[in-house]
């Protein structure tokens, strides 16, 4: 009888509890396609994106990795793929780019801190992509932000001074999004969000 009950256990019980996963017990997961970030010792499962969400990453992608690419200036990739901010800190952010001068933090299964991060903001994620994201990827030397909301319709770019970001422009359809780090790239907004609809 008792092995009956043991076969039963919830699978959450061969885990760890919330507050004591290390990056072991993380990269001990199975595979999957779900993003699965950790912080502070706990696992945490972002929603899933929804349509305007992918639709805006994927433009941002496209646009990002071909400027990259043409000038062969490092590696552009997308999530699901885990980011180590720090020990301890793994995040997986929607867009990141990794310059040719820091190939060293390419990994296959990890990467280093990336120079540059795109978020693509949802209903679920806006509290940590502007609160706790904004603080971690500043700390961890992340040199330049993006925040991208579909809601809003805007494309909110930061660069890293000292240890803190600073605005360079939120811009709005009708504008153009414009990188400090990778000079000339220059996305117009309405780009970003044409198969969103209204």
């Amino acid at each position: 009888m008792a092995m009956a009950r043991h076969e039963k256990a919830p699978v959450a019980e061969l885990f760890p509890p919330q507050g004591e996963w290390t990056e072991a017990d993380y990269f001990s997961l199975p595979e999957t396609n779900r993003y699965l970030e950790l912080s502070e010792g706990r696992l945490i499962m972002p929603p899933h994106p929804t349509r305007s969400h992918q639709a805006a990453l994927e433009a941002l992608y496209v646009r990002i990795r071909a400027f990259v690419g043409e000038r062969n200036l490092g590696e552009v990739h997308v999530a699901p793929l885990p980011v180590r901010l720090w020990p301890g800190k793994i995040r997986e952010p929607d867009i990141f780019f990794i310059s040719a001068e820091h190939r060293d933090r390419i990994g296959e299964k990890v990467c280093g801190v990336p120079d540059l991060v795109v978020e693509v903001i949802s209903p679920g994620t806006r509290e940590v992509d502007r609160g706790e994201k904004f603080a971690e990827y500043a700390k961890a030397g992340v040199r330049e932000y993006w925040i991208v909301d579909p809601e809003k319709r805007t494309v909110e770019v930061f660069a890293l001074r000292g240890h803190v970001y600073e605005p360079l422009g939120i811009f709005r359809e009708g504008e153009t999004a414009r990188s400090a780090l990778l000079q000339g790239l220059e996305i117009p907004v309405e780009e970003i969000f044409a198969d969103q609809g209204r």
